[in-house]
């Protein structure tokens, strides 16, 4: 039996994961994905398999005030930023979806600004 690499690790707590969290129409499911360089947010109702809306550290409108920042400085600005696009569709709260990531660092970097710009979750 070979022993479980950090990918398969993270595949199996995603799981987990998304066996309780759902997105409806009235509570979408904030999605994060953090790479090496990068974070990804989606706001999906899973009831419809849309995304209603989404930003990242490669998103026009953050791309080039980024420069210089620290990576979890980065995060809390995708969050805010993230935030205010909900806000301007009517979405006022949200239930986080850590993608199998700690809930800690630029994940929770990125919850908080989400919640400064008023996401509740």
């Amino acid at each position: 039996m070979s022993v479980p690499t950090t990918r398969d690790a993270r595949a199996r707590r995603k799981l987990s994961i998304r066996k309780r969290v759902n997105g409806t129409p009235e509570r979408p499911r904030m999605v994060v994905f953090r790479s090496a360089k990068h974070i990804y947010a989606q706001v999906v109702d899973d009831t419809q398999n849309r995304v209603l809306c989404g930003a990242s550290t490669l998103s026009p409108a953050l791309k080039d005030t980024l420069a210089g920042k620290k990576k979890r400085d980065r995060a809390k600005s995708v969050g805010k930023l993230i935030g205010s696009l909900c806000l301007e569709r009517k979405i006022d709260k949200v239930v986080f979806d850590r993608s199998g990531f700690q809930y800690h660092g630029r994940v929770k970097a990125l919850a908080d600004g989400a919640r400064e710009a008023g996401l509740k979750f």
